[in-house]
């Protein structure tokens, strides 16, 4: 009888593998739910865009198997973009490498950097590849309780001495998924001179980097705060409409670039030509971008209403599309997931305690739900009036 992997057998369930079962289960009965569980954005990807990859099409159609690490143009193109962006001047040749989406790429990593049985640092709650990472390269996460106290900030000094001696990754991810949370100028600095000390790779996730909503809360990225021993991980997907185009890069200290490239080649191709030359288009407008940020702030705001207006926590996030929602003492995030999933309403959101993990016995997301602004703007309002509905139910 053939008998799974340790690893994969002992695997908790991908948190959104439940929300898709949500999300059909309303399905199974005719009723085409508002879904805010996955942050998979509806609208499409900008027409200059489609344009752009068509076009690439043909001119690489008799092109082999793509450059591992992108193409020269590719990278040029990151390299302008992250200047302009951050301020921050980067060889593409030695400090970027391209990747088939984020999230292959936050898995895979920490085989790059770790041997079995060294510690993970990691966001608690987070992002689930950052865990089954750690799990599947065979090394011990360490969570770090993102609270609302602590402006959804990892508190570095909490570390145990013997879990530092054997960490080797730090994984942070601002803006954040779920809390939407930042980080200032200050605290990545401040995590960049913890890594050092400690001898750990310090990596920060920024794929929501573009998404913000005032101008005070524009996001900073880590390699302001230094490359060496620093790698920062972005993507099209989020602030080009692009998450099923699989286009993202890492960048940051040439030496740990150098490795990631090594990784690389033995696990994959590159990105396909046409997916590159499209996302090149993409990177060189703004004005998309910000169209899109005005949609998401309009949902947001409708949503937050929502909630306030029955009670609810102001949680107003300054980045993400996501609210992080606290709920009132005495509701469970699951239960009242449930209830939202009766025909009358019809809506699917994320329980928090699916993205946080049980330490010692508590889950920091239990009072917590987690929604998704990808939803139309009408189906927004739709959402907000049949939420304050069930909440007062």
């Amino acid at each position: 009888m053939k008998k799974a992997n340790e690893v994969i057998k002992n695997l908790p369930v991908f948190a959104f593998d439940e929300v898709d079962a949500m999300f059909n289960s309303l399905k199974s009965k005719g009723i085409t739910p508002i879904d805010f569980g996955i942050g998979d954005p509806k609208d499409p990807t900008p027409e200059f865009i489609r344009k752009a990859a068509i076009s690439s099409m043909e001119k690489n159609a008799g092109r082999g198997y793509p450059i591992y690490n992108g193409t020269s143009e590719y990278r040029v193109a990151i390299a302008e973009w992250i200047e302009k962006r951050f301020g921050i001047k980067l060889d593409p040749d030695r400090s970027l490498c391209s990747a088939i989406g984020a999230k292959e790429l936050i898995f895979n990593l920490p085989h790059a950097f770790v041997d079995p049985g060294d510690y993970i640092l990691m966001p608690n709650p987070g992002y689930p590849p950052y865990l089954k990472g750690a799990l599947f390269a065979k090394a011990i996460p360490y969570f770090l309780d993102l609270t609302k106290e602590n402006d959804f900030l990892p508190d570095l000094e909490s570390i145990p001495a013997n879990v530092l001696k054997k960490a080797k990754m730090l994984w942070l991810n601002y803006p954040n998924n779920p809390t939407a949370g930042t980080a200032t100028l200050t605290f990545l600095k401040h995590a960049v001179e913890f890594g050092r000390k400690h001898g750990i790779v310090v990596i920060n996730d920024e794929c929501y980097s573009e998404i913000y909503y005032e101008d005070e809360h524009r996001p900073h990225s880590i390699l302001e705060a230094g490359i060496d021993g620093v790698l920062s991980i972005n993507s099209m997907s989020k602030r080009s409409l692009m998450t099923g185009w699989r286009a993202a890069w890492v960048a940051g200290d040439p030496e740990l670039i150098d490795t990631v490239k090594k990784l690389k080649t033995n696990i994959d191709s590159g990105i396909p030509y046409f997916i590159q030359d499209a996302s090149i288009a993409a990177l060189k407008d703004e004005k998309h971008v910000e169209e899109n940020r005005k949609r998401l702030k309009e949902r947001r705001d409708i949503l937050v209403s929502a909630f306030t207006s029955v009670g609810f926590e102001n949680c107003m996030p300054k980045g993400t599309f996501y609210i992080w929602q606290k709920l009132p003492d005495g509701v469970n995030g699951i239960s009242l997931c449930k209830k939202l999933l009766e025909p009358e309403y019809g809506i699917v959101v994320t329980p928090g305690s699916f993205l946080t993990e049980t330490v010692n016995g508590k889950n920091i997301g239990d009072n917590y739900l987690r929604m998704a602004l990808v939803p139309s703007i009408s189906d927004c309002k739709k959402a907000a009036e049949r939420i304050a509905k069930a909440a007062r139910s």
